[in-house]
């Protein structure tokens, strides 16, 4: 039997929709991306719970209380609320104020399958009427309609700034066939994307297909179709994509999941079954792959996925999903079976968040310390920031930015900042060895340490804990708040300068909590808590 691998959605940059049934057009601002702060080859983030308990369940209300089934795709309203396909509970949710409630879609089911789940159908009509089934990529256009790929009814609904919920294209049964919307024909689409006229492009998936559909609602397939057989099993047989660049007329596509639309009015394809990214220029009627690989095997699926960042030809992904554009000329990509949101700029290909390589979970921390669990879409909001669909631990998540302060910029000197604020020192810090050391006062107070001096012997004492420290000794004594000692090894030894005794900075701070990262082009380091 085929895998059928629901994704999420994209749209591009700063994604347009309603924000209510009745509202007019609004638009997000621009991503921040261009100005992400950098260590190394991450940037600075901080992800957080949006919405969602983590229960797998349907619920209203506060967003920290809210339960979402498999939440598949996410889209950015301009006022700031969020639209969730919550995939397996089969209606689109708006995230606003706090609150989780239902934007289209029947709010209780009741009819459940057989795994005891609530069972999707068909029905257009007001939003509150309307039924859909397994609903994921979510995209809006100038008008302000939102535009569905209901996966499972096998076709693209519109639901109208009114209220009202339309099928564009397809009619519930899956196949293939071009034409009219009402006769047109898809299998399991998981994405869509409009661009400034109108034209509402859809990844079908299990067609491995992209399809066009005009604003006369002309149904066109743009490039050419998969002719592999697969046998999954002994005697059963599947159909499967393929791979190929080239033209687009002659370019194969494997199960693409994933829509976003550049400031070029040109497509990003996120072609999972290829464990690719490919873009599709129009003008050039071509197609490209611009970041993964790996090969197809005759008698596989998929390429076997995998993880590397770096030059784009040599990335790799597993189960690349949703994406989004920003528009400093970035990607964004929800790579989902890495469990981790990716970013592809300037031919390389960089980690944002999540440990990818098989570590997965629910945790919200800075940068490499947060979890997430097949991430299956991304969105970009007013502020730059990153919403996730975060499908199997079904919680929209928010990836924040880290900003330097305004105008913040190298001076020759190395500064220290806390969050976004800049730490007064008696005297500036210095390295040594690789170690960022900084006057003990300084760091001390910074940290929420108080300070006691005594015969050559330094004390700090802290909520919970105590940290005892000598001049030129790389051995520190942590005691904690039941009297139990720890010996702990320095990396470096504190000593006197001008008056003032340096401690490795980075020992101490990470002793009261913060985060601490160091941001080369500006010599800052940067304690977050």
């Amino acid at each position: 039997m085929k895998l059928r691998l629901t994704r999420s959605f994209s749209a591009g940059i700063a994604k347009i929709a309603v924000a209510g049934l009745a509202a007019g057009l609004l638009f997000g601002a621009a991503s921040a991306a261009s100005a992400m702060v950098w260590s190394g080859d991450r940037p600075l983030i901080r992800t957080l719970d949006m919405a969602g308990s983590g229960v797998f369940d349907e619920f209203d209300g506060p967003a920290e209380r809210a339960e979402f089934r498999h939440p598949a795709g996410v889209l950015v309203l301009g006022d700031g609320s969020v639209l969730a396909a919550d995939s397996d509970n089969h209606r689109i949710r708006l995230i606003r104020d706090g609150e989780v409630s239902v934007f289209a879609g029947i709010p209780v089911s009741a009819v459940f399958d057989e795994a005891g789940l609530p069972a999707g159908a068909l029905n257009d009509g007001p939003a509150e009427l309307a039924l859909f089934w397994n609903p994921a990529g979510l995209a809006a256009d100038k008008a302000g309609n939102v535009y569905v790929a209901d996966a499972n009814n096998h076709a693209i609904r519109k639901i109208s700034p009114s209220g009202e919920v339309a099928t564009l294209a397809g009619n519930g049964v899956l196949g293939h066939r071009d034409g009219p919307g009402g006769e047109a024909l898809f299998h399991y689409p998981t994405d869509v994307a409009v661009d400034d006229e109108g034209n509402v492009y859809v990844a079908d998936t299990l067609n491995h297909a992209i399809r066009k559909i005009t604003p006369q609602g002309e149904v066109t397939t743009l490039n050419a179709l998969s002719a592999r057989a697969v046998e999954v099993y002994e005697g059963v047989v599947a159909p499967a994509g393929g791979y190929a660049d080239g033209p687009l007329t002659e370019a194969l596509f494997n199960e693409p999941s994933g829509l976003a639309i550049d400031a070029k009015g040109n497509l990003y394809v996120s072609d999972t079954g290829n464990q690719r990214i490919r873009y599709i220029d129009f003008a050039a009627g071509t197609v490209t792959t611009v970041a993964g690989g790996g090969e197809l095997e005759a008698n596989a699926l998929y390429v076997e996925g995998a993880y590397a960042d770096g030059p784009a030809a040599e990335a790799r992904f597993n189960g690349p999903k949703g994406i989004a554009a920003a528009p400093d000329g970035g990607l964004f990509i929800a790579d989902s079976l890495n469990h981790a949101v990716r970013y592809l700029k300037d031919g390389r290909v960089h980690t944002v968040a999540g440990h990818p390589g098989g570590s997965h979970g629910h945790r919200n921390g800075f940068d490499e310390e947060a979890l997430l669990n097949y991430p299956a879409d991304v969105a970009i909001d007013a502020s730059g920031d990153l919403i996730v669909a975060d499908m199997l631990n079904n919680r929209i998540r928010k990836i924040e930015f880290y900003s330097l302060p305004e105008g913040w910029t190298s001076t020759g000197k190395i500064r220290m900042l806390l969050n976004n604020r800049e730490i007064a020192a008696e005297s500036p810090p210095e390295i040594r060895s690789g170690r960022t050391l900084a006057p003990l006062r300084t760091v001390a107070e910074a940290a929420g340490y108080t300070v006691e001096y005594e015969n050559g012997e330094v004390t700090l004492a802290g909520e919970g804990i105590r940290v005892k420290l000598t001049v030129g000794v790389t051995e520190a004594s942590v005691m904690d708040a039941n009297g139990g000692s720890t010996a702990v090894q320095l990396d470096a030894a504190p000593y006197l300068r001008g008056g003032a005794t340096y401690v490795p900075v980075r020992f101490l701070a990470e002793l009261a909590g913060f985060h601490v990262d160091w941001h080369d082009e500006t010599a800052t380091v940067i304690l977050r808590k």
